[in-house]
């Protein structure tokens, strides 16, 4: 009786056409296990949209304020019920040169709605909970305005998509309805490589709220480091060329911003100015590192001469004087990323995921309770340490003699050397260092005893007559001997293979696969391996410069760009001074003749002691004229 009863229910429910009620299924929440956040949401049914952000500034001066397109992909079930945090990667190279290694480019649907978006970001962490946007920095892609190249507008265009997520600002969909991001928590991260790793820089200086953490890769710290070097100019009129080449609009639309960088940047001097000023976020007029509030996750290599390592040691040591809480890599590739280290990917895409668990989600993972530094110190070995430089690391006084001889002992006084300051490769400088050469002198140690590294920035404490008002003079610290090593002038380091690896989720438009890469090595009998530029009449001041009177010597003192390297036990150390860098500068040599006062000049080398113990010292190292590091005297400077 039941049995049929129950079977004249189901047949009338389904003459009805009616479904019995279901449990609903529960929505997906972000989840954490082993201190990482777990791949729970659909990357496939993930939100796509884009809205435009009103920034403060009108750069183009077409009587609008300027809007910032923010291209978004967010989990589908984030919203008031499910706040996100935000991982943002903004860039002025979205429809130019591409972004990572494959120079990927946004890729639209028909709504204007992005359907690929470059990098693996999106596919990684948009499962795991996070919303990813890429911004169109202003004036570049679909963004208004005109680049500043570092300027105001480029930062304040930034720090406006961070305001909109925390309901300070304004944005708009593509219909002029307003947009509000009632589906975030407000909490952001900025992350990119080179330009968009220097716009983290910069809106972090800021001191918006909001921003929680920035990752910057291969970044500008100062815009003046990245085209100057104490008064020597690296590439003239190179402002305004990057401005017109990130941006797409047609020519006449920017002009004007073109000449007015041209007019601003003093490529006449090289000295430091206020346009500099402005595009400095260590000490500048705009933004400086006294305001960052966000923890910063640096990565740089120290043989990157596109953006000069000096600008990831100097926002480094500011950090660190300030207490910021941070960490470090070092690599030793050209201007390469992270994820394009050889043997590091896993790793890299693993400790990133950590950073923004912690400093996004507050989860706790251990992450800085680890090393903060990760070191490459040379070819195919990384090594962890507390800090960065070595904690270790003490400033030995190297010093030249007039017999080519370079140690620790001063040469004797009255004892000099001169050369020209001609226009030379740096090739031509290193080459044949026994040989006397009108326009550079060079000074080697013996043959080391031992192993040495040497982590952190030399520096040249020269003491130089002319007979010019002012002369540009070049430091090279060279490694001599034949090794093999990462040929960085090579593909910056790497080689891109077939073989691809994966991380995240992938849609038939936008999948998370990268081809790896290897490392380009190379055997050659010398590395350069640390770097320096002044003019002369820069010696005391970037921005006021002091000519030399011709005939008086005075103190030239000035930081090489910061490295990180061993130089193997056999090995020479070598220092080659000499006058104008055609490598790395489009200065004019001045011809000026120059004077060294050797028993009054030197070179602070930091190396570590960290590494060595009494059984590296060789039996004879206290008769050996070079660094043996072992009864060593005290100067005064030892710590400089």
């Amino acid at each position: 009786m039941r049995k049929s009863r129950a079977a004249l229910i189901a047949l009338a429910v389904l003459a009805a056409g009616v479904t019995p009620p279901a449990h609903a299924a529960a929505r997906p929440s972000i989840t954490v296990e082993q201190g990482r956040t777990q791949p729970v949401f659909s990357y496939a049914d993930a939100v796509r949209e884009h809205v435009y952000v009103e920034s403060s500034l009108d750069s183009d001066s077409d009587g609008k304020l300027d809007r910032v397109r923010v291209d978004i992909i967010r989990p589908r079930e984030s919203g008031p019920g499910l706040r996100v945090p935000v991982i943002i990667d903004e860039s002025p190279y979205y429809d130019n040169s591409g972004r990572g290694n494959e120079a990927e480019r946004k890729v639209y649907d028909d709504a204007g709605n992005v359907t690929k978006f470059p990098l693996y970001y999106d596919n990684y962490f948009v499962p795991r909970g996070y919303a990813v946007l890429h911004v169109d920095m202003i004036g570049t892609t679909r963004s208004d305005g005109c680049p500043d190249v570092g300027g105001r507008a480029d930062v304040m265009g930034g720090k406006a998509v961070i305001d909109w997520l925390n309901g300070r600002a304004t944005a708009y969909r593509a219909d002029g309805t307003a947009a509000v991001a009632d589906w975030t928590t407000g909490k952001a991260g900025m992350i990119g490589k080179s330009y968009d790793g220097t716009l983290a820089n910069a809106v972090a200086a800021t001191g918006v709220k909001g921003l929680e953490t920035i990752v910057p890769i291969s970044a500008i710290s100062s815009w003046y480091r990245y085209q100057r070097s104490n008064g020597v100019v690296y590439n003239y009129d190179y402002m305004s060329w990057l401005g017109n080449y990130v941006d797409t609009d047609p020519p006449a639309k920017c002009a004007a911003t073109w000449s007015r960088l041209d007019a601003e940047d003093g490529d006449d001097t090289g000295n430091y100015n206020p346009f500099w000023a402005e595009r400095d976020y260590i000490a500048g007029s705009m933004a400086d590192v006294s305001k960052v509030r966000a923890s910063v996750f640096v990565v740089h290599t120290v043989n990157d001469l596109n953006v000069m390592p000096d600008n990831f040691s100097a926002w480094w040591k500011a950090l660190a004087q300030r207490n910021v809480p941070r960490k470090i890599w070092v690599g030793q590739y050209q201007h390469v990323d992270p994820f394009d280290f050889e043997g590091r990917r896993d790793i890299w895409v693993d400790t990133l995921h950590r950073w923004f668990d912690r400093w996004l989600l507050g989860v706790e993972n251990g992450i800085m309770r680890e090393p903060r530094a990760d070191v490459q110190t040379s070819l195919d070995r990384w090594i962890t340490q507390r800090d960065w430089p070595a904690p270790l690391s003490l400033k030995i006084p190297f010093r030249p003699a007039a017999d080519g001889s370079f140690g620790l002992v001063p040469a004797r006084k009255g004892q000099k050397a001169t050369f020209t300051d001609l226009r030379q490769s740096e090739d031509e400088m290193v080459a044949d260092v026994g040989t006397v050469k009108p326009g550079r002198v060079a000074f080697t140690t013996g043959a080391l005893p031992l192993d040495l590294r040497m982590s952190g920035t030399p520096v040249v404490d020269l003491r130089v007559a002319l007979d010019a008002p002012t002369a540009n003079l070049t430091a090279l610290l060279v490694d001599f001997g034949e090794d093999s090593r990462i040929d960085w002038r090579r593909g910056q380091g790497i080689s891109t293979v077939a073989e691809e690896s994966c991380h995240g989720e992938s849609t038939a438009s936008d999948d998370a696969c990268y081809r790896k890469v290897v490392t380009n090595r190379a055997t050659r009998p010398l590395e350069i391996v640390a770097r320096g530029w002044i003019d002369a009449q820069n010696r005391g001041s970037l921005s006021a410069p002091s000519p030399m009177t011709p005939g008086t010597y005075a103190r030239i003192a000035w930081e090489t760009l910061p490295q990180d390297y061993v130089f193997k036990k056999g090995h020479r150390l070598a220092l080659v001074i000499a006058g104008t860098d055609a490598t790395y500068s489009d200065e004019t040599a001045t011809g000026a003749n120059v004077t060294v006062d050797l028993a009054a000049s030197k070179v602070l080398v930091p190396l570590t002691l960290s590494t060595l113990s009494a059984r590296d010292v060789p039996q004879d190292a206290a008769r050996w004229r070079g660094p043996a590091l072992v009864d060593l005297p005290e100067p005064e400077n030892l710590f400089y």
